[in-house]
């Protein structure tokens, strides 16, 4: 079973754990993800790491992580 989660990003149960990748590659969201947070630039990331992606599959990666991170809720106990 696959899981759509934008144009670029899709979950396939059978591949990489099921662990976000981007549509047709077995990359996975986190690993660009990790890139962005150590201060790998966009342009970089392409053309040294990931020559499959384009700029606007890892803005969606952003987007995804963003939409992810809005959904969280942390209960604090005092």
């Amino acid at each position: 079973m696959n899981i759509d989660i934008n144009d670029y990003i899709i979950v396939e149960g059978n591949i990489c754990e099921g662990k976000p990748i981007f549509r047709g590659t077995r990359i996975m969201v986190w690993q660009v993800l990790e890139l962005l947070g150590a201060g790998v630039g966009i342009n970089e990331i392409i053309e040294n790491y990931f020559p499959q992606l384009n700029k606007e599959a890892i803005f969606s990666v952003l987007n995804y992580a963003s939409k992810l991170i809005g959904q969280e809720k942390y209960v604090v106990f005092q």
